[in-house]
């Protein structure tokens, strides 16, 4: 039997980029909120955030170790598997993906001398200035990546001759029309769910062994980011969405299942399609469409008929996109209302409200579940396009049937990753929670009545 393997080709990279957006958002998100705790402990001279920076930079180590693997992979894949992509496309994105390996070893050098200099300084704030290398590093290696997919949507950067690209100016290429918005999204995402997941594990032990100063002042902290977050990664949709009408407006147009060009178009949320490509059971917001693609709730939004059926992205992509849009929002309400909670003065209502805790706690899956919608729908958007007007996915897979055996090898070896990276991690915590290092702490600062009372 014939192998496809232009499906096959699909399978691998999907899986290897499903398996690592999680580390990849880890990896930025989770700086970003290890710099927040230590300055506030730093400032407020309160051991409980310093112990909230220890032991995330402990775990977010491990997050790190898996995504350099992950990220391996995908390098190899790109030559492996999209070997006629990389021939056409290799000389564009040396210059991000180049840089996007700097970027990390840059993150890495400062990350090893952040964490081996744990009290060495007298001034506490010299340690924490590491903390910004360490960030920035991070965010960079996103944006960087980002102008690859963002170069794949709209490219630019070059001349087309004889079917190659020359004339090629990278930088241009990296500065293409979807970076902003793209990096925009990616950023905020990652910052909200490194927030989401920190508020969902305090939450979490919260439930488990009842309320602590500790996990209440992680929970406030990450609840207050996931908030700030939340509100960014809205605005980043609201880009994101004026891009798509603009410049791939039948990607846009497949995500609402907007078949006709026209003036005041609706939004539709949720539903199904009949086999005339009806939509059955949607609800429908008047011109909100029209709204959210120009900001006129009568301008004319194009439809997806406009589009030869040859060139029109998986209609699969509308719950992609409603999944995502949902989730945000669903964050965005969780944590308006814990903070409405605070300020109607309900501290211990809301400490001792299950749950509320629970809506937490069920925020960072949610979170992470975002993120891998997010990512599907804009790669599933572009098709059938790898680089949107150039080649097409099938012309730029491999032809070789090795691919079937590669599938399956990467999904070992994720599934190794995965069960060692839970293991490490559930060992490294649970063996050690946070109660046995602050009493120890306690124990060596005897004179500490502040971090006394706030631990009782």
């Amino acid at each position: 039997m014939e192998i496809d393997t232009v499906l096959w080709s699909r399978l691998v990279t999907g899986l290897t980029l499903g398996f690592h957006v999680i580390f990849a958002t880890l990896g930025v998100g989770i700086p970003l909120m290890i710099a927040i705790a230590e300055l506030i402990g730093i400032r407020k001279k309160d051991h409980h955030y310093i112990l909230m920076a220890k032991r995330w930079s402990r775990g977010f180590v491990i997050s790190v170790a898996v995504g350099v693997v992950t990220g391996t992979a995908i390098s190899l894949q790109l030559a492996l598997v999209w070997p006629n992509f990389m021939k056409l496309a290799g000389n564009v994105i040396a210059l991000p993906l180049f840089m996007e390996v700097f970027a990390f070893f840059f993150e890495a050098i400062f990350l090893g001398i952040y964490l081996y200099t744990w009290d060495r300084f007298k001034n506490p704030y010299l340690h924490w200035l590491l903390t910004i290398p360490i960030v920035a590093g991070a965010g960079m290696s996103a944006v960087f990546i980002t102008t690859v997919n963002g170069f794949m949507n709209t490219p630019g950067g070059f001349l087309m001759e004889a079917g190659q690209f020359v004339a090629i100016n990278p930088v241009q290429a990296m500065l293409n029309t979807a970076t902003f918005s793209k990096v925009f999204h990616v950023l905020s995402s990652a910052y909200l769910t490194g927030a989401a997941l920190l508020a969902g594990i305090a939450a979490f032990a919260m439930l488990r062994k009842g309320v602590s100063a500790y996990h209440k002042k992680g929970l406030n902290l990450m609840m207050a980011v996931v908030l700030l977050f939340s509100l960014f990664n809205t605005l980043a949709g609201d880009v994101s969405a004026k891009f798509l009408a603009e410049h791939q407006p039948e990607k846009l147009a497949a995500a609402e299942w907007h078949f006709e060009t026209e003036r005041g178009a609706d939004l539709i949320l949720l539903g199904w399609l009949n086999a005339e490509h009806e939509v059955i059971g949607a609800l429908h917001l008047p011109k909100v469409l029209s709204f959210l693609a120009f900001g006129d709730f009568n301008a004319e939004v194009t439809g997806l008929n406009e589009f030869p059926l040859d060139e029109r992205p998986p209609l699969l992509v509308h719950y992609l996109f409603d999944a995502m849009a949902g989730i945000g929002f669903t964050l965005l309400a969780v944590s308006s209302l814990y903070f409405l909670l605070l300020f109607l003065k309900k501290r211990k209502e809301l400490n001792l409200n299950k749950w509320m805790l629970r809506m937490v706690a069920l925020s960072a899956p949610l979170a992470f579940l975002a993120v891998e919608m997010g990512w599907f729908y804009a790669e599933l958007g572009r098709q059938p396009w790898i680089i949107r007007g150039y080649i097409r996915v099938e012309e730029a897979a491999t032809s070789s049937p090795s691919v079937r055996i590669l599938f399956f090898v990467f999904l070992l070896l994720y599934i190794v990753l995965g069960t060692i990276c839970v293991l490490v991690l559930r060992r490294l915590f649970n063996n050690n929670p946070a109660e046995v290092e602050i009493e120890k702490w306690l124990k060596d600062h005897p004179d500490n009545k502040a971090e006394k009372g706030g631990h009782s």
